[in-house]
């Protein structure tokens, strides 16, 4: 049974069209990155479902979140906490578990496993171990929020959640500032405001899509330069729901002020050779020229 074929009335028990357990098969041991609905709970692949119903144990960032899925289709699954905070202990139980011949599903509480999401930690140590991991792909935010943004789509960065106060913010910003194409960022509704006013004093008046609630019954997407949407926004109020950022690229120069501050950050952790010439690529100076200022920071600083 198809998903369009499912009408509003369909029981649990109907809606769980996944393969018969005697045509199932068996899953092999390993670690298994199932991505999950980031909001209309169709939003889920055949291939994920079936995993889901297969594997030993599921670890969740939010149990209680990933339950509302899994009460939908009809899964019943042994469920393991496992988030930002989980210990080393609780990886090795992972781990361990696919050591003893498990398969084990990773999924957040929507979209796909570590984008913004817990996972790194414990993939990190399942590849080192030589455990098999496999990624089972599905919703993600980031890339339907470029899809609806009408912003260029052929080079783009994801820089995750913005700092929460102003010059941290305003900080990592400027380190963007000079990169190619389109940013996305996940940005909360309090703090849109204070962003937007932070995006308009570091990068300039750049055209922006505030895209929020994706796939959700009130999906929207506002295109419009930063300072339009500043004005709009002071006027309304902030807008409800899950917000992804979508910044244009724009025309940037530098002047000698932001070289220095950038040559001086670049100095905390590279060689004076190798600061001129990250800085250059970045702004499109001379590297000799950068590296003779990076020589002035070193011995005046």
């Amino acid at each position: 049974m198809l998903i369009s074929d499912m009408s509003d009335d369909t029981t649990k028990k109907e809606r769980l069209w996944l393969l018969p357990e005697s045509d199932r098969g068996v899953l092999p041991a390993g670690l298994y990155l199932v991505a999950t609905p980031i909001g209309n709970l169709r939003d889920i692949s055949i291939r994920a479902l079936d995993t889901l119903a297969a594997v030993d144990l599921i670890a969740c960032e939010d149990t209680r979140v990933s339950k509302k899925l899994f009460s939908y289709y009809g899964l019943k699954k042994d469920l393991l906490s496992y988030n930002d905070h989980s210990s080393e202990e609780q990886r090795a139980k992972i781990l361990s578990a696919v050591a003893g011949g498990k398969a084990v599903a990773l999924v957040s509480d929507a979209g796909t496993p570590l984008v913004s999401d817990p996972g790194y930690k414990l993939v990190r140590a399942a590849l080192e171990q030589g455990v098999s991991v496999t990624a089972i792909p599905g919703a993600n935010a980031p890339l339907s929020a470029l899809q609806l943004s009408g912003l260029p789509s052929d080079k783009f960065s994801f820089i995750g959640f913005l700092p929460p106060k102003a010059g941290a913010r305003e900080k990592m910003l400027r380190e963007w500032r000079g990169g190619p194409g389109t940013l996305i960022a996940f940005e909360t509704a309090p703090r849109l405001l204070d962003t937007l006013g932070s995006i308009h004093a570091v990068l300039g008046d750049r055209n922006v899509a505030v895209v929020r609630e994706i796939t959700k019954l009130y999906e929207e997407s506002r295109r419009a330069s930063v300072a339009e949407l500043i004005t709009h926004y002071k006027a309304k109020g902030p807008p409800k729901g899950e917000i992804v950022l979508v910044i244009g690229p724009g025309e940037v120069s530098f002047d000698d002020a932001d070289i220095d501050a950038q040559l001086r950050e670049a100095l905390k952790n590279m060689s004076t050779k190798d600061a001129a010439a990250f800085v250059a690529e970045i702004t499109g100076r001379p590297k000799k020229d950068l590296y003779q200022r990076a020589l002035d920071i070193s011995k005046n600083d």
